[in-house]
């Protein structure tokens, strides 16, 4: 998991260039189409686009591109819809901010799809954009697999009211979808958060402090994702143009809220976080502390010990103790007595 991208170089390129990185130069794009109207559904892959191919008789179709490795892809879909350059070169580059932006024909979209990795145990991060327009909505993926299976299950069946609806409900559909899994997300995250919590507590490692590491940068990339996302929603929310309808801008609402919600879920596992690193901290340094002080007391009661144990062992030949037939005994007996007598100080004062 990347906090950042690396940017495609671009550098004295006219804005608009349609750029594609080496590393997915040699990958191949998919795309689906559903054609389909309250009655009728017809359903197509293809690997390239005719744009010729997708009119015919039923009024919305979704386009859905897997993998941004076919510069002509783009190009076509660009003609078609009269689709700005500018928006086109945002669907490639993906590094984008979660955005909306209002043209006259349609309106581009950016969001992030985020979904967890169960057999790496990580989370992924991908950009979608969506265009609107009047009886289309396209989606353009980094990849292939997506979360729009529960869309893609209900547009086959006729269940609910996508069929019935126009492209706007579908972009919400799709959008409703990724918040969804934004909570799915969360509930991963929450389940680390509070086993690191018990872990700082119970037995704190080396290795605790980078899993707490781990875990910020995890909700850090979610906070960067969905901030901006409340924005989109709300301009989407607040839009004049004709291709939002009053009735979606009712569930758009209901989205706005969930989002909300996202958001301070992430605030506080933000929180709980930094508490958490505090406390490793404190309960490092008071372990630290703890060893510091047993090691004290020992070198302490040792001093006086080896005091002794020095004058005793100088090589003079007129020493009184060396010739008494107690003489060992005694400072034996006197080296025990100084450190009963240290030990009932120490007890005395609460420093053991």
């Amino acid at each position: 998991m990347k906090l950042f991208k690396k940017r495609i170089k671009k550098t004295g390129l006219p804005p608009g260039t349609l750029i594609v990185s080496d590393n997915k130069k040699i990958q191949k794009s998919h795309i689906s189409i559903f054609h389909y109207n309250e009655n009728s559904l017809q359903e197509t892959t293809h690997d390239t686009l005719d744009y010729e191919k997708l009119i015919n008789s039923l009024p919305v179709y979704w386009v859905n591109v897997d993998g941004l490795y076919d510069v002509k892809i783009l190009e076509t879909i660009g003609k078609a819809f009269s689709i700005h350059f500018l928006s086109l070169e945002d669907i490639l580059n993906t590094d984008q901010r979660p955005k909306c932006e209002e043209h006259e024909d349609y309106i581009f979209l950016v969001v992030k799809m985020i979904t967890h990795n169960k057999e790496k145990d990580e989370i992924d991060s991908e950009q979608v954009s969506f265009l609107v327009t009047e009886n289309a909505a396209l989606t353009f993926q980094e990849k292939t697999g997506d979360v729009f299976n529960p869309v893609r299950e209900r547009i086959r069946k006729g269940k609910g009211r996508i069929r019935k609806k126009d492209s706007d409900y579908l972009v919400y559909s799709l959008f409703d979808i990724i918040v969804d899994e934004y909570f799915e997300v969360l509930e991963h995250l929450g389940e680390k958060v509070e086993n690191l919590e018990n872990e700082v507590i119970d037995t704190p490692s080396t290795e605790t402090a980078a899993k707490i590491h781990s875990l910020r940068q995890k909700v850090l990339l979610l906070r960067r994702s969905i901030w901006p996302l409340r924005e989109v929603i709300n301009s989407l929310m607040r839009s004049e143009s004709t291709l939002i309808h009053d009735d979606t801008k009712l569930f758009l609402r209901d989205l706005y809220d969930h989002t909300i919600q996202v958001i301070e879920t992430i605030e506080t596992y933000r929180d709980m976080l930094v508490g958490i690193l505090d406390m490793y901290i404190s309960v490092s340094g008071n372990r630290m502390n703890e060893i510091m002080k047993v090691l004290t007391i020992i070198s302490t009661l040792f001093m006086p010990l080896g005091f002794l144990a020095g004058v005793y062992g100088m090589n003079f030949k007129y020493m009184p103790e060396l010739e008494s037939q107690w003489g060992y005994p005694v400072v034996i007996g006197v080296m025990i007595l100084i450190i009963i007598c240290l030990l009932a100080y120490f007890k005395k004062r609460k420093w053991i």
